[in-house]
């Protein structure tokens, strides 16, 4: 007896796989980089983002079979038939950057909850999928079946062991983070992992998520959210940089990486600790917005909350980190 096939599974893989499709299509016609806008968050809109986010709108009023609404990052909310019963958050290219440059660390992004009250939070979030724009790969995940994946040279998850500061490969965030704050926060963290171990920027909180469940990094930290709320004194610093908008972690940011690192056996909170599950996957007011600490294991997730300097202007007490015996 054949098993019957499962419609979000194939609904959302499809859909981040027709959009990869149409953006590459774009790109065989040369990229503009264009910025044509700001997102409803205050984002800078590339010439890429209008492409997505038609290819996601058309691909579901074409396929999907159940009332949808769906979010997105540039035409955020829609409910494309009355009386929805599953809420899409989708971020047609997490990592717009990289993407425009034709790297490897943009992805569709898309997570799934059912609609209920019109109000889902990420705890309600049941099924994602994660589709890199570059090589095709895929990362999906729902509450019944667990984790697939395709394109992946080995099987995922392949969590890290590490546990050493030092030895640490690890991704951070300066888009719309004043980076005299970001360095004066983890700047010797990165003094002490970056010949030992390796630190990234890749312009997407998906990508870098994803590479800790790919076994490829053992972190990833977003700070400026707590940063922001602990020293409120810096608000002017963050919209400078923001371009006049406060431009932290938003729920389609996060949402389906979130969901899969959990699958996954990934530790990830936001940077007080505290879980994101109460995260409004469709509000993106600044109490919404959040930071992140991700690691592939309790102990060094632990390490980097404890090491980061949060009480900043305080450079005398940044801590020592030592090389593991």
């Amino acid at each position: 007896m054949t098993t019957p096939a499962n419609p979000m599974k194939q609904l959302i893989v499809s859909l981040g796989l027709h959009v990869r499709s149409e953006l590459l299509a774009y790109e065989a016609r040369g990229r503009d980089r264009e910025v044509h806008g700001d997102s409803p968050g205050g984002d800078a809109q590339f010439d890429v983002d209008e492409v997505a986010e038609r290819a996601v709108l058309d691909y579901l009023r074409a396929h999907a079979e159940v009332p949808i609404a769906l979010y997105t990052e540039d035409g955020s909310y829609v409910e494309l038939a009355p009386e929805p019963q599953v809420l899409l958050v989708v971020d047609p290219i997490d990592g717009t950057r990289p993407t425009s440059a034709g790297l490897e660390m943009g992805m569709v992004s898309i997570a799934a909850a059912p609609y209920g009250d019109g109000a889902p939070t990420l705890a309600d979030v049941d099924a994602a999928c994660l589709v890199e724009i570059k090589s095709g790969a895929w990362l999906y995940g729902d509450d019944t079946e667990g984790l697939d994946s395709s394109g992946y040279p080995t099987a995922v998850p392949r969590l890290s062991r590490n546990t050493d500061l030092t030895r640490m490969f690890w991704s951070i965030e300066f888009n719309g983070h004043p980076m005299d704050l970001m360095t004066e926060a983890y700047g010797h963290l990165v003094d002490s992992s970056a010949n030992t171990g390796g630190i990234f920027v890749f312009n997407s909180s998906t990508f870098s998520i994803s590479r800790i469940i790919t076994g490829q990094l053992d972190a990833y930290a977003d700070i400026g959210n707590r940063v922001l709320r602990d020293h409120p004194d810096t608000e002017e610093q963050f919209l400078r940089v923001g371009r006049g908008s406060i431009l932290h972690l938003f729920p389609y940011d996060i949402a389906a990486a979130v969901y899969l690192a959990r699958l996954a056996g990934v530790v990830i909170t936001d940077a007080y600790g505290d879980d994101l599950g109460s995260t409004s996957l469709v509000d993106l007011g600044p109490m919404n917005q959040k930071s992140c600490i991700a690691a592939a294991t309790p102990a060094l997730h632990k390490q980097l909350l404890d090491s980061i300097r949060w009480d900043l202007g305080r450079a005398a007490a940044a801590p020592v980190v030592k090389e593991e015996s």
